[in-house]
């Protein structure tokens, strides 16, 4: 028998929705494992990512110390879903939008972008000490002195960007009873990561928390490397990663977030981004380090209809990851030549 869980209350408008994401048992995936993983549902936000929670947190807090009002600018740079958040959000409250991309912003999120009436800059090559973050960075600064009433939201130094995920963390620890052994965050800004670290810490938790990095991040003393897939990972340090805090940390490549996306939509049909691939991937490489009965958690961090064309179109896998054909195998297998 289907049960349903049938809402109760009314939300007064979109942003409302924010937050209260569902955390799901992840059964499939690693039915041999001998611990249970679980999924922060965090595609299920209304503009379809964690970044969401970021936006509104960080607007509401700039409108109510007055830092901005209603009619003013604020400007952004991001890969893909801060960008999505801060859109909405600013639709909402009456702010205009200029986000700062680079040319790995996919096509579909462009076109969302510009339905919400977002102006788009683009910077089309890298720095050489600071890759394409360091170039977005130098057009946000040039944004801010050229317009007036313009404000940066800056979710790479913004102290209200970790903040969000203690509310993030409330939700997961209550969902568990608070039993959460191990954490997987992806990186970025290390605002999500260093937030639920943050929490851990204060809340004396024996939570241990992996960071999953990119291959050709810089987090984490690596060299800076070509890099395909947005979401995470960063050409530039964090301003606020304390690696005290951190447990341990995990590399994933481009293939292994394919991979890991494929992976989560046959196992458990659920259709999520790179980010959400490279953890699931970082799981399975770190299994061997996981006690028996450990709940381990991770984010899925935004929805997959935004990869249609890259990590779940086989031309594009191919051509870009060629790779991948000897490293899995998409649902209903290889069907180009």
């Amino acid at each position: 028998m289907i049960t349903q869980n049938i809402a109760t209350s009314i939300s007064k408008s979109i942003i409302d929705t924010v937050g209260k994401t569902p955390l799901i048992k992840l059964s499939n995936i690693n039915k041999n494992s001998n611990y249970k993983l679980f999924g922060k549902l965090e595609a299920a936000n209304p503009a379809g990512s964690i970044k969401d929670r970021t936006s509104l947190f960080m607007i509401q807090k700039a409108l109510d110390e007055g830092k901005i009002k209603k009619g003013d600018t604020v400007v952004e740079s991001s890969s893909g879903n801060m960008a999505v958040g801060l859109a909405q959000v600013c639709l909402h409250f009456g702010l205009h939008l200029i986000v700062v991309v680079d040319p790995k912003l996919n096509s579909h999120t462009e076109k969302i972008l510009r339905t919400y009436g977002v102006r788009i800059e683009k910077v089309t090559k890298p720095k050489d000490d600071g890759g394409y973050l360091g170039a977005r960075l130098e057009k946000v600064q040039h944004l801010l002195d050229t317009i007036p009433n313009s404000f940066w939201s800056n979710q790479y130094g913004n102290q209200d960007n970790p903040l969000t995920h203690h509310q993030t963390m409330t939700e997961i620890m209550d969902a568990l009873h608070g039993k959460l052994d191990y954490l997987f965050v992806a990186t970025s800004t290390c605002g999500t990561l260093m937030g639920c670290a943050d929490y851990i810490v204060e809340h004396n938790l024996n939570t241990k928390i992996i960071a999953v990095d990119a291959v050709g991040s810089v987090l984490f003393g690596g060299p800076p490397l070509k890099r395909l897939i947005p979401g995470h990972g960063a050409g530039v340090p964090s301003q606020f990663l304390n690696i005290n805090k951190i447990h341990d940390h995990v590399y994933v490549d481009d293939v292994d977030c394919a991979r890991g996306c494929w992976s989560l939509l046959e196992n458990e049909s659920i259709l999520c981004g790179g980010s959400s691939g490279g953890m699931i991937s970082a799981v399975n490489k770190y299994s061997k380090k996981i006690e028996a009965g450990s709940n381990c958690a991770l984010f899925l961090c935004d929805r997959g209809e935004r990869y249609l064309d890259t990590i779940y179109d086989q031309d594009w896998l191919l051509k870009e990851l060629p790779e991948s054909r000897n490293a899995f195998t998409p649902l209903g297998g290889w069907q180009v030549a």
